[in-house]
C-alpha cells in the first residue's frame, strides 16, 4: 500500500463527499459528535455497499487500510489535474 500523494487531504475531502453520499442513498446521516473511526467505518461500508469500492480482506481491515481506500476512492472521482493530486 503505497501512499497517495496529499493522502491526508483527500482522506478528509472523501469524509466529506462520502457523507453526503451516504445521505443520498438513504444509509443515514453522520453526526459530528460521531468519531473519526465511526465515520470511515460507515462511509467503508456504504461505499463497498454500493460496489464503488472493493472490500478489504478479512485479515486486512483496519483503520489505516480503511482511510487509505476512501482517500484512494476518491482521488479516482477528481478530475485530471485537481490541486488534491499533484505532490
Amino acid at each position: 500500500m503505497s501512499k497517495l500523494p496529499n493522502e491526508a487531504e483527500l482522506f478528509k475531502k472523501a469524509l466529506q463527499v462520502g457523507a453526503v453520499y451516504a445521505k443520498k442513498r438513504a444509509y443515514g446521516e453522520i453526526e459530528e459528535t460521531d468519531s473519526v473511526k465511526l465515520k470511515v467505518e460507515f462511509i467503508y461500508k456504504v461505499l463497498v455497499e454500493d460496489k464503488l469500492i472493493q472490500p478489504l480482506a478479512k485479515e486486512n481491515i483496519s483503520d489505516p487500510n480503511m482511510r487509505h481506500k476512501l482517500a484512494l476512492w476518491l482521488s479516482r472521482q477528481l478530475p485530471e489535474g485537481h490541486a488534491l493530486l499533484k505532490e
